[in-house]
């Protein structure tokens, strides 16, 4: 693991993080509460269907007698009457019918009831459907037929033509036939047949039956209306195909006309042959009308699952779900601020509920499902399922209908999870909102408290850091915090230790002066005791000691002078007054005496290159020259005897660059910047033959800092980049 350098306040903020467990565990309770939301409203759609299936409870009289008793229903013959959007204009266009077109039924050889060539089908056959708008039925006859046949201008018979026969088992508990043919496109009306299937002359016109015969390129289309008050539970439609024949008749070709093929819903001959129709109860939808007011819609199905009655839209469903205004605008700021940016925040997690879905059941009128089945046979059922688009959710239960010990039909209630989605939104909004304000604070808190605590720690750390410098010297005391707490026990502490140490280093300190001043009285009582002694006749033996005794005191006596020479700088540094003096005139001068001084070594100040323009620095020039005093008395010790030792001096802006370098032994690893350090020193044994107490580059350091400038120390580098020895690079701001 790397240790990366977190912060106090890092930290806590990373800690908080854990207060994100409270949104978390909120929202798992909303969606626990909405879990135990949607079984109630199961529950309570299960009752609005028992209800609603209680009020149709033993009344025989809401259902009809022939289809909604039969024990089976078979598509073609037994006819549903659709609901229509609007009445339907008779002009044998078929335009009306266009959004009804999925609903038509094609009758062809499979429907046929009569046909005159048995060794072939007929071609006879037509599309149909019948509808229910108002008080009356509409239908229609796309009909397809190669060889139309009108009824004779003066003819009385209206079966000897192409006609549509209707028989119906009427409300008035009689078997009713009727006959549509006509003599040329346009307006038709009916023609009632006997009772008697044997007879087909007509009776009497029939006017309420109304219809448009239009001629078409495949045959002709009928579009009709009857009213409902003359439809039975019992409905039959029979086209009748009659084309023209030559026959032999007294040795000559006559036309007669002749019946090819009947083709139809079912036989109309007697009541027990038709086929049924349902037509929509407008009582049933009185009943249940009531309850279109809330968030349900109601079906009521008979026994063969054909829709009876319906009412509502689950579309509108989520209205009764929602407070009076909730759609307002926002009156006061924070409202404001919710809805501009929180909101939209929640949302990307949330989901709103779509305002509009696909509704594949919308139009139906036959419904099937686990749930229907259950109440088809006398139990409760409920069940859920996705609209097709995957947008909503649809809650359906259903509750039987009882007549006479027998399940007649169902009661069939729908609902959307809108309702529920919203009020778990709304929920989830003002939860939100209330652990954002919370771990906002929280942290806001937290956050302010390690900012105290990091501050504190960060001014306790400041203050132990100017406490010493960097040459381990004690500047100043730390103050003692008064804070009664483990950081201010630290402080106390560091305090103290501080303190203490700083006592010590001051005795350290004034302890080179000291024993310079008690130790010169002895060196100088021993030194002029072997002057003394050294006039006197010694032999060769004594001579010796006295020798070596008068080369101890002069090198004690050259520690002495080292060590009070650091002291005496530091302290007529501290009094020095600064001037402008030209620095390449100092360094220049110095090299020159540097070469008479030391004659066994070459000196070259830039490649022996005059050096242009002025200077002007601002200090005190007998200290720049103590500086090159100390850097080149540095380098003649490390340097080897036949390699010059470079100076360097160049300008860069406001500054002044100084190289001092030698040819010789490198630095020792990590040494760069100890050997600025007072005491320390990096001399090998053999050069240590002179007493050196490493304060040279101490007391350069020490003129650098007081002329505000910088030094470091590193290898010197030949053109291959290997270190052949030692420079000490010094930078000087110049006056301005």
């Amino acid at each position: 693991m790397f240790n990366l350098p977190i912060g106090l306040r890092a930290k806590v903020v990373i800690l908080s993080l854990f207060l994100l467990c409270l949104p978390w565990l909120g929202y798992e309770y909303v969606w626990e509460m909405e879990k135990y939301l949607r079984y109630g409203q199961e529950k309570t759609l299960e009752g609005t269907t028992q209800a609603l299936a209680t009020a149709l409870h033993e009344r025989p009289k809401l259902f009809n007698r022939q289809a909604s008793y039969l024990s089976q229903v078979e598509e073609g013959r037994d006819l549903y009457a659709y609901p229509l959007s609007g009445p339907i204009q008779l002009d044998g266009k078929l335009n009306d019918w266009q959004d009804y077109r999925h609903r038509v039924i094609a009758y062809g050889s499979e429907h046929t009831f009569f046909n005159a060539f048995s060794h072939k089908e007929p071609d006879l056959k037509f599309n149909h459907m019948v509808g229910k708008y108002g008080g009356y039925l509409y239908g229609f006859f796309e009909v397809t037929d190669a060889n139309l046949l009108y009824r004779g201008k003066n003819s009385l018979r209206i079966d000897n033509n192409d006609y549509l026969a209707i028989a119906t088992f009427a409300p008035d508990g009689k078997f009713h036939r009727y006959i549509l043919a006509t003599t040329h496109d346009g307006w038709i009306n009916a023609y009632e047949l006997p009772e008697d299937p044997t007879l087909s002359s007509p009776v009497t016109p029939e006017v309420k039956i109304q219809g448009q015969w239009r001629k078409t390129d495949n045959g002709y289309n009928i579009e009709l209306r009857i009213p409902l008050s003359m439809v039975g539970s019992k409905l039959g439609f029979a086209v009748y195909d009659v084309n023209q024949v030559q026959r032999l008749k007294g040795g000559k070709k006559v036309n007669q006309r002749q019946l090819h093929a009947i083709v139809g819903t079912s036989a109309i001959d007697s009541v027990d042959s038709l086929g049924t129709v349902l037509v929509p109860s407008p009582e049933i939808e009185k009943i249940i009308k009531g309850m279109s007011h809330n968030s349900s819609r109601i079906w009521v199905v008979d026994r063969h699952g054909r829709v009876l009655a319906k009412s509502g839209d689950i579309r509108t469903s989520s209205v009764a779900w929602q407070k009076n205004g909730q759609n307002k605008p926002p009156e006061s700021l924070w409202q404001k601020f919710q809805q501009e940016y929180l909101y939209p925040l929640y949302y990307k997690i949330l989901t709103k509920p779509p305002k509009d879905f696909i509704d594949s059941l919308e139009d139906s009128t036959e419904l099937e499902g686990r749930h229907i089945q259950n109440a088809l046979k006398g139990k409760q059922g409920s069940t859920w399922r996705l609209t097709p688009d995957n947008k909503a959710v649809v809650l359906a239960a259903a509750s039987p209908i009882w007549i006479d010990d027998r399940v007649m039909g169902a009661v069939i209630a729908e609902e959307t999870t809108h309702g529920i989605r919203t009020l778990r939104n709304r929920a989830l909004e003002k939860l939100f909102n209330v652990i954002l304000t919370i771990m906002s604070m929280g942290t806001l808190a937290l956050f302010i408290f390690a900012s105290n605590i990091s501050s504190r720690i960060r001014r306790l750390r400041d203050q132990a850091e100017n406490a010493i410098d960097s040459q381990g010297r004690v500047t100043q005391n730390i103050p003692a915090s008064k804070t009664r707490d483990e950081i201010g026990d630290l402080s106390r502490s560091f305090a103290n230790i501080v303190s203490r140490l700083g006592q010590y280093t001051h005795y350290l300190e004034n302890m080179g002066s000291r024993l310079s001043h008690e130790l010169r009285t002895p060196v100088a009582v021993v030194r002029s005791s072997l002057e003394h002694l050294s006039l006197h006749p010694l032999d060769e033996q004594t001579q010796k000691y006295v020798q070596r005794a008068e080369e101890g005191t002069k090198r004690l006596s050259m520690i002495l002078n080292n060590m009070s020479e650091a002291t005496r700088l530091e302290e007529s540094l501290s009094q020095a007054e600064q001037q402008s003096f030209p620095l390449n005139k100092v360094v220049s001068g110095c090299i020159q005496g540097y070469q008479i001084t030391y004659p066994d070594y070459q000196f070259v100040l830039n490649n022996n290159q005059t050096i242009d323009g002025e200077f002007n620095t601002l200090g005190v020039p007998e200290y720049i020259a103590q500086l090159l005093d100390k850097l080149i008395a540095n380098a003649i010790e490390f340097s080897q005897a036949d390699k010059p030792i470079d100076i360097q001096l160049s300008r860069d802006g406001d500054k002044a660059h100084l190289i001092v370098a030698n040819h010789g032994p490198c630095l020792p690893q990590d040494m760069a910047e100890q050997i600025f350090d007072s005491m320390v020193s990096v001399r090998a044994q053999h050069h240590q033959d002179k007493p050196h107490l490493g304060l040279g580059l101490y007391i350069a350091r020490l003129i650098v800092d007081f002329h505000k400038g910088s030094i470091q120390a590193s290898n010197y580098l030949d053109e291959n980049q290997q270190a052949i020895g030692v420079k000490i690079s010094i930078t000087l701001p110049l006056a301005g």
